[in-house]
């Protein structure tokens, strides 16, 4: 008999809810690990020579989950269709940095330093890392190579209020919009970009990218409507059509609306 899988995951991380989505629509059993709440599972993980969830694993075999089609691959059902096209991924990709920098705006002074749900992340901490997606998207991008270690990017001392955090986006997207200029519009893309889960091809890490930034801007929007706050701008149906999203906006096993320390 084989052995299960088990996804090893961590609260709020949009590619782990993702992927345990994605097996339970193909009715593939594993057990869920939280690498924060589970020592043991943290220490399996690392046994695996593995340093970044989400992972799938069974025995001493593992794929890193951040691309489904590895995924389905890995446990031998159908992968995803093929996304949108490289153009409509930058205009989503724009589209995200606009609405993310408003609702950064919109996070009251209080609770910026309240944590997520299961979570060492404050609310602060979320609405930065939406633009680091993006910058790490940009370091593949320009030849360099796209390290878990961007995603663990904390702001700056002087990046401490919501405004700072919506004018640090705003020089993101300047600088993303740069980036496609050079290209030409797309017509001088590379094949693949370095990432620390392997060789990806543009288009499936500009996917990534945009859906990844689209589900940050989903919890960090609950977040202040949590506040009775009414917000400025939001992701419509339209700005969401064709990206893989999951179906929750946080996480089934640790809702956005429990408890936090």
């Amino acid at each position: 008999m084989p052995e299960p899988y088990r996804v090893f995951w961590q609260p709020g991380c949009s590619s782990c809810l993702k992927a345990k989505e994605f097996l339970t629509q193909h009715a593939v059993a594993f057990e869920s690990v939280n690498v924060l709440a589970d020592d043991d599972g943290l220490a399996a993980l690392q046994a695996l020579g593995a340093k970044s969830v989400p992972v799938v694993s069974q025995g001493q075999r593992f794929v890193f989950a951040q691309n489904l089609r590895d995924v389905a691959v890995f446990v031998g059902v159908d992968g995803p269709a093929k996304g949108l096209a490289v153009t409509e991924l930058v205009a989503k990709v724009e589209r995200i940095l606009t609405v993310a920098q408003s609702h950064a705006r919109q996070l009251p002074l209080k609770v910026l330093r309240k944590k997520l749900p299961g979570r060492d992340r404050t609310y602060l901490a979320l609405s930065y890392h939406i633009f680091v997606i993006a910058q790490a998207f940009l370091e593949a991008a320009k030849g360099g190579v796209l390290t878990f270690e961007f995603f663990e990017r904390q702001p700056s001392e002087a990046i401490c209020d919501g405004d700072a955090v919506s004018d640090f986006g705003a020089l993101v997207a300047v600088d993303f919009q740069a980036w496609w200029y050079s290209t030409n519009a797309g017509s001088r893309l590379p094949e693949t970009l370095e990432t620390y889960y392997g060789a990806q091809s543009v288009d499936d890490l500009l996917e990534r990218t945009a859906w990844h930034m689209a589900q940050h801007t989903r919890q960090l929007a609950a977040v202040i409507e949590s506040l009775n706050i009414t917000l400025s701008d939001h992701l419509s149906t339209a700005d969401l059509a064709g990206l893989p999203l999951p179906d929750h906006v946080y996480d089934d096993e640790v809702p956005l609306n429990a408890e936090t320390r």
